[in-house]
């Protein structure tokens, strides 16, 4: 194994290189005085600078999830000097397996928890209007009611507080109040609904977002800033004085080669591995946290034909049908979840779940047959007396079990920036220094700014790039006004303003985009993560990952050799989960999907790598 400083200096080298590669290309560009790119040469950089023996953080940040990531954000513009570390991609776990939804949690209010749902609608608003306009958009739920006297009325008064808990000051809800509906408006909206499945109806409005893209958008955000961010980077162990933490050491799972980083204060967010994490600094467990699984389906527009989502009621919880672009997301499920936390498998009980209770309001059901994509979540819930997960907080916690730690779970992917707001205030109270109050309410993610102006510049944008109007609407959805950056790969190489062939939603761009400014660092990551075709085809991207490797293999510095290993290491993990999703049980699905090889880097061997835990 590398010496720590023969793992430094060959880091520093790879950054130098990287530099002289990226920086030569013509869309090399700064975010104020620091890099907004997670690009190779950034990588290597922010390795090098974390492990400097005579460089201390204020903080590291363990874990690059919505959580993690709003900790970054929120420390870097209060000025502390912040690093992030990510044993997987970015967003690999919950934050990229969520419904999709920004909202309140109308069955929050059912429980009578309204601090909750006004924190949540607040945010909500932020969001929408400040922080990410970008990214999160308003999306329409109908809410049908199956009883003819005292639903419309318990239904109404539940939605008037809920459109009046989302004013917040300074801000509007940014989005229509709720209305009722007759039957008959009702299947006008939704025709795909049985007309014996509904008495009425009300209709109101929510939010949703590409929870996988905001979290890559944030951490850019908070890199501007001066953070350093690093994925695919492990944490095996914490650094002591005495009884203080004082940093962490990590494994670089792209080379084996070990580092110490040594900070002030250490931050744990990573969610459903909480518990492991409190076993690792040996101090006593104060937070516990139970995994609820969550599975959702994804299937063509086309099979279900409505103009609004949709939110029904079943026995343990909600099933949302949410418009997701030519597709729509079905689920969830809600069971309790002890097998392997890196893969979590849907097994054909779940998918039978979903498909039995929409089809219970569909005037033609669904099948098996419809379904294009699913993919499994799991929630981090802080541990009760209950035995369901349903009725486990969603509230989160912030602990300093240790000195020089601060733990924090629970929650929600809404309250992400409160949540972050409150672990970096223990932070704060745990350094020797005035720290200045949380700005984050007021700080646009990258693309924010000015995307409302591109928006109504639209078609001058098609016409100067030579793109249809619809796919510069894809990219400023996608984002913002970072848009600059995807059109100026298009002017340097027309092909790249192709859509990939089998998945004609994304351009190639996209995919190189992704390797040079977004931190991918393999297939995986671009086919599931930086975009969704992995959920969006029934292919579920197998027939573009010899294309998008390729694309990806010149900013990446890949061989033929690992572009070959990409291919083959995408392809079966989608056969084990096919067949993982065919298996009766959750124990029979998770030992299918385990089945699968874990991705090697150039040079490596399987017989090479060592076993990834979470860190």
């Amino acid at each position: 194994m590398d010496s720590q400083d023969g793992a430094r200096e060959r880091a520093a080298r790879e950054g130098e290189a990287g530099t002289r590669r990226t920086d030569s290309h013509p869309l090399a560009r700064e975010g104020g005085t620091h890099s907004a790119r997670l690009g190779p040469a950034e990588r290597s950089a922010a390795l090098a600078r974390m492990s400097d023996p005579a460089h201390e953080l204020d903080l590291i940040v363990v874990g690059g999830g919505v959580v993690g990531s709003g900790v970054a954000l929120d420390a870097v513009t209060r000025g502390l000097s912040v690093g992030l570390v990510e044993a997987r991609d970015f967003a690999s776990g919950t934050s990229s397996r969520s419904s999709k939804l920004i909202h309140g949690g109308l069955r929050y209010l059912e429980q009578l928890n309204f601090d909750l749902v006004r924190e949540a609608l607040q945010e909500r608003a932020l969001l929408l209007q400040r922080i990410a306009p970008h990214l999160v958009r308003p999306v329409p739920f109908l809410f049908p009611l199956t009883h003819h006297v005292w639903e419309r009325p318990y239904v109404g008064a539940g939605l008037t507080l809920y459109d009046t808990l989302g004013f917040s000051t300074g801000l509007t809800r940014g989005m229509p109040g709720h209305r009722h509906l007759s039957r008959r408006r009702a299947l006008r909206l939704a025709p795909a609904l049985r007309k014996s499945a509904l008495t009425g109806a009300v209709q109101y409005w929510d939010a949703q977002v590409d929870d996988a893209r905001y979290v890559t958008t944030m951490l850019r955000t908070a890199a501007s800033y001066g953070a350093h961010i690093v994925s695919r980077t492990q944490v095996i162990g914490f650094l002591r004085e005495g009884e203080r933490v004082t940093g962490v050491r990590v494994r670089d799972l792209e080379s084996t080669a070990e580092y110490d980083i040594r900070a002030r204060q250490v931050v744990n967010a990573t969610g459903v591995w909480t518990d492991e994490i409190q076993e690792m600094v040996g101090g006593r467990g104060q937070i516990h946290v139970r995994a609820s699984k969550g599975v959702h389906l994804v299937v063509p527009r086309d099979r279900i034909h409505a103009l609004t989502g949709i939110i029904l009621r079943t026995e343990k919880s909600v099933l949302f049908v949410i418009p997701w672009g030519r597709h729509w997301i079905v689920g969830t499920t809600d069971t309790h979840w002890s097998l392997d936390k890196v893969h979590p498998a849907a097994s054909r009980q779940d998918i039978d779940y979903v498909l039995d209770h929409v089809n219970a309001v569909l005037s033609v059901p669904l099948t098996r047959d419809d379904v294009e994509g699913v993919y499994a979540g799991l929630r981090p819930l802080l541990a009760g007396e209950s035995e369901e997960t349903s009725k486990l907080s969603r509230e989160h916690v912030v602990t300093h079990p240790v000195p020089g730690l601060v733990m924090i779970a629970g929650g929600k992917y809404t309250t992400y920036r409160v949540m972050a707001k409150d672990a970096v205030d223990a932070v704060a109270h745990g350094l020797d220094q005035r720290v200045p109050p949380s700005c984050t309410d007021t700080v646009p993610l990258l693309g924010g700014e000015g995307y409302q102006a591109l928006w109504n510049q639209r078609h001058r944008l098609a016409r100067s790039s030579g793109l249809h109007v619809a796919r510069i609407e894809h990219l400023l959805q996608r984002y913002g006004s970072l848009i600059d950056e995807v059109l100026a790969l298009v002017r340097e190489d027309p092909s790249l303003g192709r859509p990939l062939s089998g998945a004609d939603d994304y351009l190639r761009a996209e995919v190189v985009y992704a390797a040079t400014h977004e931190g991918a660092r393999h297939l995986n990551d671009v086919l599931t993560r930086r975009t969704r075709i992995s959920i969006e085809t029934f292919h579920r991207g197998t027939a573009v990952a010899q294309e998008a490797a390729e694309l990806m293999a010149g900013p990446l510095g890949w061989d033929d050799e690992q572009v070959k290993r990409e291919v083959e290491y995408y392809t079966k993990r989608v056969e084990a989960e096919r067949a993982s999703q065919e298996q009766d049980t959750d124990q029979e699905a998770d030992a299918i999907r385990l089945g699968a090889p874990e991705i090697v880097p150039v040079g490596e061997t399987t017989a090479k790598r060592p076993a990834a835990k979470r860190g």
